[in-house]
Parts: structure tokens; sequence; C-alpha cells
């Protein structure tokens, strides 16, 4: 919509971050049946422009699960509905914690890895999560000293 963008018609890099973590957090509710917030954006990579009135088709996948946390990967193509012209306009990955009643972290169903695909996705997000858990230490240690 035009509330949704810039004078030169791009949609909002926020407006599409927005949607990715409603996409994301779908996923990981529909895995554990629980509350989830999100932990962190790994990262959004715009590749191609959104213009108003384009399509935006995301395709969200589960790729690997911790105690109480999942990783959702999420792929945004972007379409002209004029000319039918699609383009892959960004990816995401979103990292999401499953609550309890009480708002605490809760364990969530292991993921069930049957393809190599699904294996090798799983093995790159323990190498992120154990990537952010280092940052974590090294924030808390700097917390403390500062």
């Amino acid at each position: 919509m035009p509330t949704d963008a810039n004078i030169a018609g791009n949609v909002f890099g926020g407006t599409i971050l927005k949607m990715i973590d409603e996409v994301s957090g779908l996923v990981a509710v529909r895995h554990c049946n629980s509350n989830v917030v999100t932990a962190s954006i790994e990262h959004m990579d715009f590749l191609w422009p959104v213009h108003i009135g384009d399509l935006l088709s995301m395709d969200a996948r589960l790729t690997s699960v911790g105690r109480s946390s999942m990783e959702v990967m999420v792929r945004v193509t972007s379409e002209d509905l004029v000319t039918g012209e699609t383009h892959y306009a960004g990816d995401s990955i979103v990292t999401l914690v499953a609550l309890d009643r009480d708002g605490h972290p809760t364990e969530v169903p292991r993921l069930l890895l049957e393809t190599d695909e699904e294996k090798k996705l799983f093995e790159e997000g323990e190498e992120r999560r154990k990537s952010r858990e280092q940052r974590n230490v090294v924030r808390n240690s700097a917390r403390k000293e500062g």
C-alpha cells in the first residue's frame, strides 16, 4: 500500500521485515503449538526492490531447533501482477523461542530430518546457534564489567 513505501514507490524494508516476522512466527507456532517470540533476525538481505502493488510471496521453512528455540528461513519473492515478472527479492533467517503460559522458555519438538538438504540446513543452523550463544556470553560479560 502507498503508506508502506517511500516517495519512489519502494516498499520500506521495515514493512517487509514485519511480514517476515509474522510468517516466521506462524511457522514456529505450528511446530511447537505454543506462543513464540522473536529472539533474533540473523540477517536480512534485500536483493531486489519491491514496489507498491507488487505481490509478495514468502516461503518460510523451519530449518533447525534447539531446546526451546527454532530457526526459520524465509525467502521473499515479488511479482508484478501486470507483467507477471517475478524477482527473488530477499531472504532472512529468524530465530524464535517457544514460551509456556507463564512466559518462560519451553521445550519444542525435535525436527524430523529426512533429506540431505534438511540435514545440511540443520547443521548450518546449529553453527549459527553456537555463534549466537558465544555472542551472548561476550555481551553478558561486558554488561557485568560496565
